[in-house]
């Protein structure tokens, strides 16, 4: 049986693997494949990919392609999750901070550099008019746990996270939640390292396929507002929010789109050059 590990962030935008690995779906194709949960997030994801740790990442759309073009040797084969990511913009309960206007020139707390909460640290910048040089500070709290003690002890000022996986920390106070960031472009791809495009064709079209199966029907899954709510400790209308603005792709992500999102890295100095389509997407035949 061939061994694939595959690596994600632990959030109800992947409970999708969860149930196709639960139901055995892949150990039925002849693949061993081994999910990890990587709280760190894209920047773990990315080092993991590149030391061989992880064959294929869920990750997210802007750290994937700064990483490949800043050498990881791995390709987008598709697109996982065609919305935007939103982001929720937080600081502590007791912060002073009342607005997001209030946070020009502070600390954003990060999980690391080249991470999901540090690009998007830009891009709200860039919406604000901020300058990027004089008013972005960051401190590096590696996860959603280092987050919640930075801000609470005062390391860090404000933090960026998907806003539905920081409900719950909204709720019971440990944050507040002063507005909101999404992406500007579809936020989870599918990364797979090169080496192993080249050498297990068959077996990634077999674990795109089953995975595309589910994602195409998983709304329609009987109750699975109450599985989401039930697993991930989130309110039941939360969720059902967050299924009617979210669209799941069996797709790669088209040319017009990567080059936007290279455009935004370019102009925001995270990104040396823009490259290629082809350099940094696969397609699977």
């Amino acid at each position: 049986m061939k061994k694939v590990n595959i690596g994600g962030v632990p959030e109800h935008f992947n409970l999708a693997w969860y149930l196709t690995l639960k139901n055995g779906e892949y150990k039925n194709e002849g693949i061993n494949l081994r999910w990890k949960d990587y709280y760190g997030g894209t920047g773990a994801m990315c080092k993991a990919l590149r030391e061989g740790e992880i064959d294929i990442a869920v990750i997210l759309t802007e750290g994937i392609t700064k990483d490949i073009i800043a050498g990881n040797p791995s390709k987008i084969v598709q697109t996982f999750v065609e919305t935007p990511l939103h982001w929720g913009i937080h600081v502590a309960h007791k912060s002073p901070y009342k607005s997001i206007e209030e946070l020009k020139g502070t600390k954003a707390a990060i999980s690391r550099y080249g991470s999901g909460s540090h690009l998007m640290a830009y891009i709200n910048a860039q919406n604000n008019s901020w300058n990027l040089e004089t008013d972005l500070n960051f401190e590096v709290i590696k996860n959603l746990d280092g987050a919640v003690e930075g801000l609470t002890a005062g390391k860090a000022d404000y933090f960026l996270w998907e806003k539905y996986t920081t409900k719950p920390l909204v709720d019971n106070g440990t944050f507040r939640r002063i507005g909101n960031c999404p992406s500007p472009w579809p936020c989870f791809v599918i990364a797979v390292r090169e080496d192993f495009i080249k050498h297990n064709k068959a077996d990634l079209k077999t674990i795109l396929n089953i995975i595309n199966n589910t994602t195409a029907e998983f709304k329609a899954i009987p109750s699975i507002d109450k599985t989401i709510a039930n697993r991930y400790e989130q309110q039941i209308e939360d969720v059902q929010e967050w299924l009617d603005m979210t669209e799941w792709s069996q797709k790669n992500i088209d040319k017009t789109t990567l080059i936007n999102v290279q455009k935004q890295l370019f102009a925001l100095n995270i990104i040396p050059e823009i490259v290629d389509y082809e350099a940094l997407t696969y397609h699977l035949d």
